[in-house]
């Protein structure tokens, strides 16, 4: 493959997330990522053949580049505590970068779970080795959340869930103030760990 067509693709791949960003999935088009990116929607073909094979490679690289990121905090040497700020600041990070992502997860989980769990198993994460890992971590310090398979589900669903229900919750109780629920996202960087510290803690 030679550097221009690399150039190009990865061109496409950053104008195309810069419009899902802005429309969303379903209020995107080929047409308009095209019309973005100053190309005629024929070629825009030839390199991503389909609106949702597009999604599909943006979607790739962020998660590609996203879970070693984490493999790599639960299987440090830090605390359970320091373990829990580390996910949760990455996460959130990577959501409020690349919003559509958690939604796109929910399509691939009702339709494709499998596809993810290669994603993951191809970033490099062992998924039975990471919750061992975690299992010894709560262990050691002594947590009242013996298993971690709760610990990491809990994790993992407040830090998707305001990003997944942003439609309905920035409407519901933000007023639909952008800035605002942008603020909140920002605020749960810590008030999620201390809700999640504060939980498996012993007394």
């Amino acid at each position: 493959m030679t550097d221009k067509k690399i150039s190009t693709e990865e061109n496409i791949l950053e104008i195309a997330r810069e419009v899902f960003i802005q429309n969303g999935y379903d209020g995107t088009s080929m047409q308009m990522i095209a019309d973005a990116a100053g190309i005629n929607k024929s070629l825009l073909h030839y390199y991503y053949r389909s609106k949702e094979k597009l999604f599909g490679r943006i979607f790739s690289k962020v998660f590609g580049q996203f879970v070693p990121q984490l493999g790599v905090v639960f299987m440090s040497d830090m605390s359970i505590e320091e373990k829990i700020y580390a996910f949760t600041e990455q996460y959130i990070d990577v959501f409020i970068e690349n919003p559509l992502v958690p939604i796109f997860v929910m399509q691939e989980l009702s339709k494709n779970p499998q596809h993810l769990v290669g994603l993951i198993r191809e970033a490099g994460i062992n998924p039975e080795i990471m919750i061992e890992s975690i299992s010894k971590a709560l262990e050691k310090e002594d947590m009242q959340l013996k298993d971690p398979r709760h610990f990491l589900v809990n994790m993992i669903g407040l830090c998707v869930f305001p990003f997944a229900a942003r439609p309905l919750t920035q409407r519901m109780i933000f007023n639909n103030d952008e800035d605002a629920y942008h603020n909140f996202l920002l605020e749960r960087k810590k008030e999620v760990p201390e809700f999640i510290i504060n939980a498996i803690k012993k007394g």
